[in-house]
């Protein structure tokens, strides 16, 4: 049996709030990652936002990055050597609407995607964009409360009518919102929400989705007006939920679990709440306002395919005293899988859960699938311009053969790419010791360093790989 289907879309992803810096150049207004420093002060600002803004610190690491505002050229063109088929980036908000609540846009933001864009297609790399990936502008958070007012509803259909009609014929496939699952872990990062009063959190952080899958609605019907053949796409952070034992209270635990992961992207795929939603909302005192035009909305809106990012999958239990020393990895709790090796920073390798995962999504949506987020993060040695990270090619050999089976399986993928193809800055802490990339870039976690670029082993092996469409693992 094939493996790939010709087209296959081999890849690389990054994001513009990790990898661009050019902190306010070019009319850019501040995002939300901009005001969040690296390593503990981080993770504090990340729970207490309102800390990180009143309080300065000496480095930003998204200010700088590895500055791919000023090396896109140079970045690319070792992405067409690597042979990449598609690149999956974000576009800033605030580059294009700095404050977001602006009637016109910033037209040298708007210029710059252009360059980048153009470059990618000389190259003939297709295009795969996210339009909020942790990027909303700032003053949409301190001003407006994040994704709680409905307002951003309209600023994000105007920002998506904007990029819609510059782009067209340039982007094919759209993703409306990097992992709008994780709201429920991180409300800050993924949906600006600066002060939740503690009664009233879980209330405002639906309803602040609420209006992210309004929004996606929103850029779904605007994008189909401009381009019938524009392919938007929802995202979410994957990885299955095994049950820790069989004992009942366990495997009940882990379908709640489940069902908390696909709570939104069932609204994005089906049109409607999903059955146990209801219960949810009565158990936890949610109540949400859904006019009928929001359900209406919804209902005729739908995406074209389900895209997922996939680090590792999770365990569940309803044993108290096991919770208690829970690991996070991607913001995700888990209890320890002894079965897994851990591959730091809270993450365990599990090569089987990712076809595990693949079949669990498309048994569920019956949609294609995109594989948009997958990779290790390392600490890499930097010895004499080389980097030997045999361990990143074993993870994602074993990775892409359990991604071939799940295609034996009859799972219909449009394509695959690794996670910080070209090494960039953590959204969770920060850091740049925490590698991902085929492409070493020479910074620090203190942002010291030169930003040459330099590849590792792992950049010929993912070449092989491209060229022979993962028959060469």
């Amino acid at each position: 049996m094939q493996r790939f289907k010709e087209d296959f879309l081999w890849g690389g992803a990054l994001a513009a709030n990790q990898s661009e810096g050019a902190y306010l150049k070019d009319g850019k207004g501040p995002s939300i990652i901009d005001i969040l420093p690296v390593g503990a002060p981080r993770k504090r600002g990340l729970k207490d936002p309102l800390q990180a803004l009143e309080q300065t610190y000496d480095y930003y690491p998204s200010h700088q990055s590895i500055d791919f505002y000023h090396h896109y050229k140079e970045d690319i063109k070792l992405l067409a050597e690597l042979g990449i088929k598609c690149l999956r980036t974000s576009i800033s908000w605030p580059r294009i609407f700095p404050n977001g609540d602006e009637l016109e846009p910033n037209e040298a933001g708007l210029q710059f995607y252009d360059a980048v864009f153009d470059e990618c297609l000389n190259y003939k790399i297709e295009l795969i964009v996210t339009i909020n990936h942790f990027d909303t502008p700032l003053y949409l958070a301190t001003e407006y409360g994040g994704w709680q007012s409905k307002q951003l509803v309209g600023f994000y259909k105007r920002y998506c009518e904007t990029i819609f009609k510059r782009y067209q014929g340039k982007v094919n496939y759209w993703i409306t919102f990097n992992e709008i699952n994780m709201i429920l872990r991180n409300p800050f990062l993924a949906g600006g929400l600066i002060d939740t009063e503690k009664g009233e959190r879980q209330n405002h952080i639906f309803q602040a989705a609420h209006h992210q899958l309004l929004a996606s609605a929103e850029a779904t019907k605007v994008a189909k007006e401009i381009d019938p053949n524009m392919q938007i796409g929802c995202m979410l952070a994957a990885g299955s939920v095994y049950s820790y034992t069989c004992n009942p209270k366990d495997v009940q635990a882990a379908i709640e679990r489940t069902r908390e992961q696909y709570f939104f992207i069932d609204v994005q795929v089906n049109g409607t709440y999903p059955y146990f939603a209801q219960r949810y909302f009565e158990q936890h005192d949610i109540q949400l306002s859904i006019s009928k035009e929001d359900a209406d909305l919804l209902a005729k809106h739908t995406v074209d395919f389900v895209a997922f990012s996939y680090y590792t999958s999770r365990l569940e239990t309803s044993d108290s005293e096991l919770r208690k020393n829970l690991i996070e990895g991607n913001a995700m709790a888990s209890v320890r899988n002894p079965y897994l090796k851990d591959a730091g920073w809270g993450r365990q390798i599990d090569p089987l859960g990712f076809r595990i995962t693949i079949n669990e999504i498309y048994q569920r949506y019956q949609l294609p699938l995109f594989v948009v987020e997958n990779g290790l993060g390392a600490e890499d040695e930097f010895v004499e311009g080389q980097i030997h990270d045999y361990y990143r090619i074993d993870y994602f050999s074993q990775h892409i053969k359990q991604m071939a089976e799940a295609v034996k399986d009859g799972v219909e993928l449009i394509g695959y790419t690794t996670w910080g193809c070209i090494d960039l800055i953590s959204a969770g802490t920060g850091e740049m010791k925490k590698r991902y990339g085929f492409i070493y870039v020479d910074l620090d976690n203190e942002g010291k360093g030169s930003r040459k670029r330099y590849k590792k082993d792992s950049f010929s092996w993912y070449q092989k790989v491209i060229a022979t469409n993962g028959a060469d693992v």
